[in-house]
């Protein structure tokens, strides 16, 4: 009887991590079609340099560098305002502006995003809006 409830236990737990695994995803699929249209962190992070909490990309303008994150994982909208470039994932954004001689990337929450820069996003859905489903779980209903 114990080693019956020690086996289900066992396997209790292994489905438990792997499901929470699963769930806590960057958002870093590889983009082959499998429905995934998180921030590509992990590739930011491979190719620009962190700073911090965000990135910094020498000698390259916020257009150039948005549109090399767009083009490694389309976005789900764009927007432009001030010199900065503005990418929409579901639930998170992407933040590309001027910093030194470069661009500087912020990613961020969409809600937070959002009311920073709104003036900009006049398009975007409102994360306060009764409608707003940011493309995270559940996400249609």
């Amino acid at each position: 009887m114990k080693s019956a409830r020690l086996v289900r236990a066992a396997v209790t737990a292994v489905l438990a991590a792997a499901l929470l695994t699963a769930c806590s995803s960057d958002g870093d699929g590889n983009g082959n079609g499998n429905g995934n249209n998180g921030v590509p962190r992990g590739w930011i992070r491979q190719q620009y340099t962190e700073s911090g909490a965000d990135w910094v990309v020498p000698g390259k303008s916020p257009v150039s560098v948005a549109d090399a994150v767009h083009g490694h994982r389309p976005a789900l909208d764009r927007a432009s305002g001030e010199s900065m470039e503005f990418l929409r994932y579901g639930d998170d954004m992407v933040t590309v502006s001027p910093y030194q001689s470069g661009s500087r990337i912020e990613i961020e929450d969409y809600r937070g995003g959002y009311h920073r820069h709104s003036r900009h996003l006049t398009y975007w859905p409102s994360p306060d809006s009764d409608s707003f489903r940011g493309g995270g779980p559940g996400e249609g209903k």
